[in-house]
């Protein structure tokens, strides 16, 4: 997510200057951005290689020819740049993914369409201006997702990434290895292979030497504990992404943000992983994704490994990840909350399926507004291992990811996902769900008194708000002393949300038998099992009612007899 104003207003300016230049399409606008964008991280990534060459005082061996770095050519004229860039600096770009990989597969016919030498130079000082380096995130990914933002197809077309922080929640919890093949069936961008990756390399450098941004990403990731072969392996087997773009701009972009986090060959290939030509290997030990739910896929071109009883996409995708796990594999997958609670056979079928002939590990249900501004759709995360059978079913219930969950997305200090980590990681720990229990047993004792006073309050402010509303406009004491009552209850309200917010929080996370999930038609929605505690409303009792109504009538009589005195 793009937060910084001064950064969405310089992408703001550097997108005008493309559409004004002549890239009126705004696919091609986004492509060749990225390209620019591109060069300028290689850019990047070799002056920090060779500053962390010279301060361990070694030589520098050269990844990337003086000439053909950003630094060289944006200094040159603007004429003699575009030249450049087009005959020298994208043919080898082109290249670099290495022979036979995906990169240099979908990038054959890519094209370097900025055809004026006064808009490459514009646009490379705008990209400059960005300081891209200094942001300690996705920022290639975060600026594609902006530029989407302003297509008012982008949420027709599916063409949006997976919040960056709702990712690395997933990665965490899914805890990839670096001996395990990894993949995403409909990759967009690659941010979960990305992420995935940047996790084993976390996890395979000294704690001494990694970094953290503020946003919990991890910084400095040198691997240094990685052995020279499972490093390889990393490098050309482990990771394996699959997309539909037929423009072939998705597989470009996301093969380009798997370079520039450090994946040098790529494994990024188009498929429709939905369709008859593709062949699930069946060997992959963990997939990560967020499947596109564009609804309804052609039943004609169907896979056949799929079943035939449904042609919704959201369900179609968990039969095959199911199918191209290895058995013991694990997945992670996002899914609208149809798939949790739909009463079609296909529905009931599917959950069934990962109840009872694999292992549900876990549903967190995450809030409406996740993907917002793109769409409003209320979604949960399946944590599943293939084979075996389930006989317990971990849940949480997220309210907050640490963003508003309107349009605008801003930051809030709002945030369930630490302690869905936090729970995630010590669920089958005993004393960890023992001292939740008690703490659980504490607030509530703490907050029963509390909410009976709440109740007491209650009752005298309707009791006073109805002597006021009969009160004479001279009688000031029956406002003075609601005031005082409503005072009361403020006070009261401050006291009850401390405790009342921490139980909320620990209530999220539970345990459901298999058994009372059978029982409800395999319903996974968290809402149907988790327990909470009622607030109890105040309600008049018929007798107070009567007598009021009574008081009432009384005086209307007598501001009745008293007008008709008035009119004798």
């Amino acid at each position: 997510m793009l937060t910084s104003p001064k950064l969405k207003s310089q992408v703001d300016a550097l997108w005008d200057k493309l559409w004004s230049g002549g890239l009126s399409n705004p696919m091609d606008a986004i492509e060749q951005f990225s390209y620019l964008l591109f060069f300028k991280r290689l850019d990047d990534a070799e002056n920090l290689r060779e500053r962390q060459a010279s301060r361990r005082g070694n030589a520098y061996q050269a990844q990337i020819e003086s000439d053909l770095r950003w630094g060289y050519w944006t200094k040159l004229p603007a004429k003699d740049a575009l030249k450049h860039v087009k005959e020298q600096v994208f043919p080898s770009f082109k290249e670099m993914g290495g022979e036979g990989s995906s990169f240099e597969q979908y990038m054959q016919n890519a094209e370097f369409k900025i055809n004026k030498s006064t808009l490459l130079i514009e646009a490379c000082n705008a990209i400059d201006e960005m300081q891209i380096s200094s942001q300690n995130q996705d920022v290639q990914g975060d600026l594609y997702e902006y530029l989407l933002s302003k297509l008012n197809t982008a949420g027709r077309a599916g063409q949006f990434r997976t919040p960056r922080h709702i990712i690395r929640m997933m990665v965490t919890m899914a805890n990839p290895q670096p001996h395990e093949r990894i993949a995403d069936l409909a990759a967009g961008t690659c941010g979960f292979l990305v992420n995935a990756y940047q996790h084993i390399l976390a996890q395979q450098t000294t704690p001494e030497i990694l970094e953290w941004n503020e946003d919990g990403s991890p910084r400095n990731l040198v691997g240094d504990l990685l052995s020279d072969a499972q490093r390889e392996f990393l490098q050309r087997d482990a990771f394996r992404g699959y997309d539909n773009d037929s423009g072939m701009t998705m597989l470009r972009i996301g093969s380009m943000n798997l370079m520039l986090h450090g994946i040098r060959s790529p494994q990024y290939f188009y498929m429709d992983t939905l369709s008859k030509e593709f062949d699930a290997p069946r060997a992959y030990d963990l997939i990560l994704m967020n499947p596109p739910f564009k609804g309804k896929v052609d039943k004609a071109n169907l896979n056949e490994n799929l079943p035939s009883n449904t042609t919704k996409s959201e369900l179609l995708f968990v039969h095959l990840i199911l199918d191209a796990l290895e058995m013991g594999g694990r997945a992670a997958v996002i899914v609208p909350d149809g798939v949790l609670f739909g009463s079609s056979r296909a529905h009931v079928e599917l959950r069934k399926k990962l109840i009872e002939e694999n292992r549900l590990d876990g549903v967190v249900s995450m809030p409406s507004g996740v993907f917002k501004p793109y769409a409003g759709v209320s979604t949960a995360v399946l944590f599943f291992t293939r084979g075996a059978s389930t006989e317990k079913i971990w849940f949480c219930d997220m309210a907050q990811d640490g963003f508003s969950l309107d349009d605008k997305r801003q930051p809030v200090d709002a945030n369930d996902i630490p302690d869905i980590l936090d729970c995630w990681t010590q669920r089958n720990d005993a004393q960890f769900a023992e001292n939740r229990e008690e703490r659980i047993g504490e607030l509530r004792a703490e907050l029963v008194p509390l909410k009976k006073e709440g109740l007491q309050l209650d009752a005298e402010l309707n009791r006073l708000t109805f002597d006021l509303a009969l009160a004479s406009a001279m009688d000031e004491s029956a406002a003075s002393k609601l005031d005082a009552v409503k005072a009361q209850r403020a006070t009261l309200d401050a006291l009850v949300a401390a405790p009342q917010a921490e139980l909320d929080q620990l209530t999220r996370q539970f345990w459901v038998d298999v058994e009372a999930v059978r029982q409800k038609k395999y319903d996974l929605s968290a809402s149907r099992y988790r327990q909470t505690d009622p607030d109890e409303s105040y309600h008049e009792s018929p007798q107070v009612t009567l007598e009021r109504l009574a008081r009432l009538e009384q005086v209307m009589a007598e501001e009745i007899a008293a007008l008709n005195e008035m009119l004798k």
